[in-house]
């Protein structure tokens, strides 16, 4: 049996070597900076960005908590960017495949069932099936599930919708340019450069790759940390 690997993998692989090796990089640039200087260069925009997040993550979870998901959510935020947004260097968007926005998915529902586990016990997680009442036990093991399908659902048909959308755009244009030069050429169609790309592109490449990109994305990051801060008592987060 013949076993075919997805150009999909080459693409995942090749953008976590990249973000593994920045990762230590900024890592041993933030531990050389002086903690008592203004920080300078990269390191600014970085730290800048972690503490967002920390904040963000501390008013949903609390304090107790933060430390311990937020650099699950800042390698979330990363991670997926960095996949949306891949297609502007010509590579397909791992985000473009169920499989990978189904497992992001899976991890964020699993640490939600942790946190009820954790906060409800055992018996008070499997009477929350029963709730509020016995009859509702299919409904209540659908909603279970119905969370992880949508958020991988959502991520998938975003941005699959958009790479088709700017495939189609290429289609057209390219189509445009050839009935433009055959106008005053006898050019056989297809053998023309899409000349018209470059103008409309880029402005639909921002919407469609960066924009939806970071929207997305902060989407998929704000329902997990919203999702697991909803299963966490207020006086368990004040504590």
């Amino acid at each position: 049996m013949e076993v075919t690997v997805q150009t999909d993998v080459y693409v995942i692989i090749l953008i976590t070597v990249i973000l593994g090796i920045a990762i230590v990089l900024l890592s041993k640039k933030i531990d050389q900076a002086d903690p008592l200087a203004k920080p300078t260069g990269i390191i600014t925009p970085v730290l800048v960005g972690i503490q967002t997040i920390y904040k963000t993550v501390c008013d949903n979870v609390g304090t107790k908590y933060a430390d311990a998901l937020t650099p699950y959510v800042i390698v979330l935020w990363v991670y997926i960017f960095c996949s949306n947004i891949i297609s502007l260097f010509g590579l397909s968007s791992p985000t473009a495949n169920l499989s990978v926005t189904l497992l992001l998915a899976f991890i964020t529902w699993v640490l939600i069932q942790i946190t009820e586990l954790k906060f409800q016990g055992l018996g008070g997680y499997l009477h929350s099936f029963l709730e509020p009442i016995p009859v509702m036990l299919p409904m209540n093991i659908f909603g279970k599930f119905s969370t992880m399908v949508s958020m991988s659902l959502r991520l998938f048909g975003n941005i699959l919708c958009g790479g088709i959308m700017m495939q189609l755009i290429y289609s057209f244009t390219g189509y445009l340019s050839g009935l433009i030069v055959g106008l005053f050429t006898s050019a056989a169609p297809g053998t023309v450069f899409n000349f018209l790309a470059p103008v409309m592109a880029p402005l639909l490449h921002a919407y469609f790759d960066l924009f939806a990109g970071f929207i997305q994305t902060l989407v998929f990051v704000t329902l997990t940390i919203v999702l697991i801060g909803n299963d966490i008592p207020e006086d368990a987060k004040k504590a």
